[in-house]
């Protein structure tokens, strides 16, 4: 059955694909769904009432179809470029003050690292950074940052599943964590989902707008196999009424007869600009289909985390080579080091360049210097084990 499911996804049949957390491949019906969509909205001309009253309805299917794999109202979805955006869109909308505390953790991607050190720089804002990198075979991250929380701590910008490490930190209790009033905490809590939507089934568990979570940015490039261009950003309806827009355009006000702007769109399309692209987000859609064609959220969950652990067995087994975690991973994300004093980027060279049928793709993580793997459900045993065989014909070479 998978093998015959994965004949949808062009991409994989002519190499070993390990970079889904990098960029998926697009499946074959997301891909026609953006040039038909191009093409129909050619003919019928790009700027006019007819096309507008025909992508209208389209992008709020998108906007549905995104929001039930989240677990979410689709009025708490604004429609992004990407992941980066969706965390810009969170970071710089909070009323920042002099002496305000942003925390973030040591494996936060560099695009909210930058933005934490500009939003500093420019409003006198504290940013700190606690080491959650420890904790990934030992310690309690929830612990480690409650021990860096503040008084003034305005904001934490924690990644659901860490980038590098692949380590899934337990949302629920961090989210408990930042409003408990009894300790003094009750600041907002953004998350990066850049690894987790697509991989955790986020709708089989307690909603995000259950939960509490304030900020919830994701793409839908990587593990969705969507087109490049598109991603999203939850916002809770509590938390809406904190974030003003930043980037502001057509999209996210609402005008009066004389096309002046009278207020804010009443949801997530507040912080939109305008001329999204309805081709990318309606191939997303259909790329989201084709993950539900061959199995739940939590089905395709179940069979990311038992080849993860297939791969980290086969891996812990192999001289020369370290996983950073000394458990399975509960993600798709398998991390491992070279022992031997080999530079990570030979290896990662040699798996693409060295097997011209069936070039292997892998990518280096500079911190912590590692080799990084991405496992999804569309993976086959039969390419983890050609990737064993060909690490250790690099090592012993």
């Amino acid at each position: 059955m998978l093998h015959h499911h994965r004949q949808k996804f062009p991409a994989l049949t002519n190499k070993i694909y390990f970079n889904y957390g990098g960029q998926g491949p697009m499946p074959q019906s997301a891909i026609d769904a953006v040039t038909r969509t191009q093409e129909y909205i050619q003919e019928m001309g790009p700027f006019g009432a007819e096309v507008y009253s025909w992508i209208s309805p389209q992008m709020q299917s998108t906007r549905e179809a995104i929001a039930s794999i989240l677990g979410v109202t689709k009025d708490t979805i604004t429609l992004t470029g990407n992941v980066t955006v969706g965390c810009n869109i969170s970071m710089w909308g909070i009323n920042w003050q002099v002496g305000d505390h942003l925390l973030i953790s040591d494996c936060e991607h560099p695009g909210v690292i930058g933005s934490a050190r500009e939003i500093s720089r420019r409003f006198g804002v504290e940013v700190s950074t606690c080491p959650l990198m420890e904790t990934l075979n030992m310690g309690d991250a929830v612990s480690v940052i409650s021990e860096n929380l503040r008084p003034r701590t305005r904001l934490v910008v924690l990644s659901h599943v860490l980038w590098n490490t692949g380590q899934v930190l337990p949302l629920d209790k961090i989210v408990k964590l930042c409003k408990e009033p009894s300790r003094g905490n009750n600041c907002l809590l953004l998350v990066d989902g850049a690894q987790s939507v697509g991989v955790l089934p986020l709708n089989n568990l307690t909603s995000l707008t259950e939960l509490g979570v304030d900020f919830y940015a994701f793409t839908g490039h990587k593990w969705l196999c969507g087109p490049a261009g598109v991603g999203g950003l939850y916002v809770h309806p509590q938390a809406r009424e904190q974030l003003h827009p930043t980037f502001i355009g057509l999209d996210g006000v609402i005008t009066n007869s004389q096309a002046q702007p009278i207020g804010w769109q009443p949801d997530g399309r507040r912080y939109e600009v305008s001329t999204l692209s309805a081709p990318l987000y309606i191939g997303l859609r259909q790329a989201i289909a084709t993950h539900n064609e061959w199995g739940t959220g939590e089905e395709r969950y179940e069979q990311i985390c038992h080849k993860s652990a297939y791969l980290w067995q086969k891996l812990t087994e192999l001289p020369h080579i370290k996983c950073l975690k000394d458990s399975p991973p509960a993600s798709g994300l398998v991390s491992f080091q070279m022992t031997n004093n080999q530079p990570s980027s030979k290896l990662v060279q040699y798996l693409e360049s060295s097997f011209p049928g069936a070039k292997i793709l892998t990518r280096t993580i500079a911190n912590p210097n590692c080799i990084r793997v991405s496992i999804h459900y569309l993976t086959l045993e039969s390419e983890m084990d050609e990737l064993i065989v060909a690490i250790q014909k690099f090592t012993q070479a």
